[in-house]
């Protein structure tokens, strides 16, 4: 955990602030929303929503991150004039909280009450045991789980997060989380300054029973649609807890998922193999004979009449008439499992305990019956038949890189269509001696025999995408990968069958009629495991069963293209979010939605089931728009609010009437709160904005579109939604092991509310991972401080500022101001909230020090004690105060309300205010301040570039006679020279509408205007060129915006003073064609309008 420093007078002062705002806010009750009565005015409203947390602990800050952009877009839409809600529920359902109470009760056992007996060196064992594996049967607890997977007990994982010692052992049940860690939660949200509207919030569970109840009816009204089926389907399965493992059950490998394969039965031909006496047969590794564990007297003896097959998993069974071999890994730990009283198997035991919770096997569920161990090397020159296969008799062989997490292994080989296959062979065949290989297992099954026939890579595609690749052994990793990814698209989307009894059919046709051949014939089985590693929260590795169990049918086709087209009506804020939401749509299939253990709501019509965390958390956000009519005051519900309506009233006919419009006949509450209740969903509903991290996209968003639109009408269909990326501290990502960890609280403490907020906002947008710093934090309480001390000094002294009518500067800030506005709000809109620090606070900042510098000197370091400035203006400093406020109140709004409220004297708070109006944009007046402000700049680096230069050349630099004051003639030039507008007209003519760019074909029209000869005019091209890549058709048209010698005439004390390096005192502007002088002349010739040169003297 961070480590929080000492005490700081200027933090300090921002966090008295902070306290301060907060209570006025809580106070006058301005984050409570209600929709309008009937016959009021119906204003513009806004509901942001944001994943209810869950609560096995404190929100630590990638939490605080993502919930910070539903923050700032309450906060900047209630700034634009809308009714704004923005609540606050908290997540309890499922696995996590249960799972860690049942670790501490064990951990209790085994070291007292207050883990007295615990010793530091104690080794951690997990010992957990599954009495029941049949999946369809519940958990029963076997005594010994004490981790989850990581290097803590439950017990010091409490202690991390501030539980004291002495309470923890009453989180050994595990309702006292849910009522432990929300007060917690809200206290720190509260302080962090969120604008939530609490009187909407509860906890989930059957804890509470009004959410209870509005659950149940979800689920109802989803299994009257036929959302909601029952039956045997594959998903990804904890052993130990006996039950589905879904997504947030798991401490590793959320959005993994079931990938489904072929089982391929390889028959070892154990007569072919035992012809020859084991001492004649060719030496493998260490001079062991091939088959020699096979052929011995106690592997005969466990194997009894058993048939031997070697099972591999392919996702091609359409290739398997181009079998030459298999493939193991020669290290790897194999068994050999009974099937049944016939058959016995040869694979890993990760994939045998797949098998087992799959049926596969003639057993209980889940039970194993190892025969024997083996390892690779006892596999490799067994003699197999192969289904499909075009040779009678193949062999195993070795492979270098074969998993054993992967499949089951054993690899089916066809080098014709997989180039690692082929090129595995290849290398065989050169150094067989090295693999300990026979050339009788390799050279006759060369060259591959085609099967499959592709327009691009023909009929031996392996082979032709490893030629073209140039791919020369099995250690060319990545061109392997290019290969194979080449060869399956081209054989899956243009390949035909050219052998078999399915030849001439495409591939995708032919690959599902091949696929239930194989398995109607028993030469193959269907398989399926999880996709990658998945761990439970109680610490073991899944595998994937094939369960009886209720599930929501995602990716039925009409739910499918209802949820597409919601996503396809969403804002989601750039392309990456909805092609990320589409691509989930495209794969998401069946999804478990019960489960046997855990907390939760019952299945109304099967009881001994419990929704799950994923599946109950969907369309919770209509539950806010009632929350607070139902229970306010109390999370769980415990009491009734003050319309008095009980858990028991909340039937599905009155849950249907509020969010269906279906009529209601039957209820005991009264018409007019079933009015207001319906009112309130009506008014605030659909949600207009989501915000979530990117990680929930591949489930829970996705569910929520799914029971939306199953649900509810098109017109209350999510709006938008915006997912940002992982939050990353101080550029390394955040671990509480390495003590790279802040909690919201941690931040707040450490810089305080405004500061923590400020650094959400600059640590980045998009859905690349943000970066959380603490220096921005820390610099933002100066930045804060430093600006609130300028505003609250320039008004105090107002009589020191400029009263009356507006100077040229004035103007200029003025409209810098208003262009600033305009540009922020453009951020805002788009929930870019670093561009938007960066243009409503930095931006802002830089234009007042310029207008400062202007008005003051504050910022010129070589001026005389004569010089007179005009002074700021009052006017403009409260605009400038009054805007400052504005634009950051949406991310330091505690601030903000002190600026607006103590500072600016506004007697409502900025929560009244509304977003800045502005005046159109005098982009005159904005060239000709920056031309202005860059003169000065441009002289003397040209200056220090000649002193340079003759240094360079060895000129010593010549002693000036008088060093004293000096003279400057400006050449201001009022028309561009000829071949210049000759050259740009060309350019023009290039110029294509249709596509916004430059078409090239500057050259043919040069040629005709007579400019093709002339030197000076390619360079300058080319530099326009560049110049329209950034500006667009702006940079064709040079015309200045404003009068070039009025403007220097304005600010000719402006710029001596920005010369007074230089020593010059006295500027003469002279236009380009009243030069008289020779020497001016020389000077004044390469000036063009807005590039004056100059000489001095």
């Amino acid at each position: 955990m961070a480590t929080i420093e000492k005490a700081l007078p200027k933090r300090d002062l921002l966090l008295g602030l902070e306290l301060k705002a907060q209570a006025r806010w809580e106070l006058e009750k301005l984050h409570e929303a209600n929709a309008p009565n009937e016959n009021d005015l119906k204003n513009e409203k806004y509901m942001v929503t944001f994943p209810y947390p869950y609560m096995n602990g404190r929100m630590h800050l990638g939490h605080t991150f993502s919930v910070s952009k539903a923050e700032f877009a309450t906060r900047y839409q209630r700034l634009k004039g809308k009714t704004c809600l923005f609540p606050f529920g908290f997540h309890c359902t499922g696995m996590p909280i249960k799972t860690a109470a049942d670790k501490l009760k064990k951990e209790i056992e085994m070291f007292g009450p207050l883990f007295e007996n615990y010793k530091e060196s104690e080794e951690v064992v997990e010992t957990t045991t599954v009495e029941a594996s049949d999946p369809s049967k519940k958990k029963k607890h076997g005594k010994a789980a004490v981790k989850a997977g990581g290097g803590n007990y439950q017990f010091q994982i409490m202690r991390s997060i501030g539980v004291p010692n002495e309470e923890i052992q009453v989180f050994a049940d595990p309702k006292h989380w849910i009522y432990y860690f929300p007060p917690i939660t809200t206290a720190d949200v509260k302080r962090l300054g969120l604008h939530v509207d609490w009187r909407r919030s509860f906890i989930t569970t059957d804890a509470n029973p009004y959410y209870d109840s509005f659950v149940q009816w979800q689920f109802n009204q989803l299994r009257i649609l036929q959302k909601v089926k029952f039956g045997e389907r594959y998903t990804i399965y904890s052993a130990v807890d006996g039950q589905a493992c879904m997504d947030h059950d798991r401490s590793a490998g959320e959005g993994v998922g079931v990938q489904e394969y072929t089982g391929i039965k390889m028959k070892v031909l154990l007569d072919d193999l035992n012809a020859d006496e084991v001492s004649s047969r060719p030496l493998l590794k260490d001079d062991i004979p091939v088959g020699n564990v096979i052929s011995s007297d106690k592997f005969k003896k466990v194997l009894g009449d058993r048939q031997l097959y070697l099972v591999a998993a392919t996702l091609r069974p359409e290739t398997m008439y181009g079998q030459t071999n298999c493939y193991v890994g020669v290290d790897l730990d194999y068994g050999v499992f009974e099937v049944n009283d016939k058959e016995a198997w040869v694979c890993t035991e990760r994939a045998a305990k797949n098998m087992a919770f799959q049926g596969i096997f003639n057993k209980e569920k889940g039970e194993i019956v190892k025969l024997i161990d083996l390892k690779g090397w006892d596999l490799v020159g067994l003699p197999l038949s192969a289904p499909l296969c075009q040779y009678k008799k193949v062999y195993t062989l070795p492979m270098e890189g074969v998993l054993a997490n992967k499949g089951t292994g054993v690899v089916t080989s066809v080098p014709s269509d997989s180039p690692d296959d082929y090129v595995t062979l290849m290398d065989l065949q050169k150094k067989a001696a090295y693999y300990k290989v026979q050339e009788a297992w390799v050279t006759p099954f060369l060259p591959p025999l085609p099967i499959i026939s592709t327009p691009n890579l023909g009929d031996t595609a392996a082979v032709t995408a490893v030629q073209k690749l140039k791919i020369n052994s099995q250690k060319d990793k990545k061109q392997l990968a290019d290969a194979k990814d080449m060869v399956y698209k081209e054989g899956f989307y243009h390949g035909k069958m050219i052998v078999g009894e399915y030849s001439g059919k495409s591939v995708q046709e032919a690959k599902p009629l091949i696929r239930d051949m194989l398995i109607k014939q028993g030469l193959a089985f269907a398989y399926a495991e999880p996709e990658g590693l998945v761990i439970s929260r109680s610490g073991d590795e899944c595998v994937v069963a094939l369960a009886a169990q209720w599930y929501l049918d995602y990716g039925e086709d009409a739910w499918k293209a209802d949820a597409i087209d919601c996503v396809k009506q969403m804002n989601t804020y750039g392309p990456e979010i909805e092609n990320a939401m589409l691509k989930t749509l495209d794969w998401l299939n069946q999804w478990a939605c019960a489960r046997s253990f855990g907390l939760g709501t019952k299945l109304p019509w099967d009881k001994e089931w419990l929704i799950e965390s994923l599946s109950d958390s969907t369309i919770y956000m209509a539950y806010y728009t009632v929350a607070h009519i139902l229970h306010e005051g109390t999370l769980d519900g415990s009491k009734p609010s003050k319309y008095g309506i009980k858990p028991s009233d909340m039937t599905d006919e009155v849950w249907s009437h509020i969010f269906t419009n279906s009529p209601i006949k039957n209820s005991k509450i009264p018409a007019d709160t079933l009015k207001l209740m319906k009112r309130e969903f009506e008014y605030f509903y659909p949600m207009d904005l989501r915000t979530s991290g990117k990680d929930l996209i591949n489930n829970h968003l996705t569910f929520m579109i799914y029971n939306h639109v199953a649900i509810f009408a098109k017109k209350y269909w999510p709006r938008s939604v915006r997912a940002n990326g992982l939050l990353l501290l101080n550029n390394e990502k955040m671990s509480k092991s390495t003590g790279n960890f802040l909690t919201m609280a941690d931040a707040i403490k450490k810089y305080g509310a405004d500061a923590t907020r400020f650094a959400l906002a600059d640590a980045g947008d998009g859905l690349e991972d943000a970066n959380f710093l603490e220096k921005t934090a820390d610099d933002a309480i100066l930045k804060l401080f430093t600006e609130r001390e300028f505003i609250e000094e320039a008004l105090k002294n107002e009589n020191n500022l400029r009263h009356g009518d507006f100077s040229w500067n004035d103007k200029v800030f003025l409209t810098e101001i208003d262009k600033i506005i305009n540009e922020c709000e453009v951020q805002y809109e788009n929930m870019l909230y670093r561009e938007a620090i960066k243009v409503g606070y930095y931006d802002l900042q830089n234009a007042r020090n310029e207008y400062r510098k202007a008005t003051t000197g504050q910022g010129l370091t070589i001026l005389g004690d004569s010089e007179v400035f005009e002074m700021m203006h009052i006017d403009v400093i409260k605009r400038f105060a009054e805007v400052q406020a504005l634009l950051l109140a949406p991310i330091t709004p505690h601030w903000s309300e002190h600026v607006w409220s103590e500072l600016l004297k506004n007697k409502t708070s900025i929560l009244h205010a509304k977003w800045p109006e502005t005046k159109p944009t005098d982009m005159g007046l904005i060239a000709a301040a920056e031309y202005i402000r860059g003169l000065g700049n441009k002289i003397r680096s040209a200056e220090d570039a000649a002193s340079k230069k003759k240094s360079k050349k060895g000129k010593a630099v010549p002693e000036v006679a008088n060093d004293g004051p000096k003279t400057m003639n400006l050449f201001v030039a009022s028309v561009f020279p000829d071949w210049q507008e000759k050259a740009i007209e060309v350019l023009k003519a290039t110029y294509d509408p249709a596509t916004g760019k430059l078409n090239g074909g500057e050259r043919p029209l040069l040629k005709e205007a007579g400019l093709d000869k002339d030197k000076r005019v390619m360079p300058f091209l080319a530099m326009v060129k560049k110049n329209f890549e950034s500006q667009g058709q702006a940079a064709l048209d040079r015309k200045l915006l404003f009068s070039e010698i009025d403007t220097i005439q304005v600010n000719m004390d402006a710029l001596r003073r920005d010369l007074a390096v230089l020593k010059i005192t006295n500027i003469q502007v002279i236009k380009t064609d009243q030069v008289t002088d020779e020497e001016d002349a020389k000077k004044a010739e390469t000036a063009v309008p807005g590039q004056p040169t100059y000489r001095t003297f």
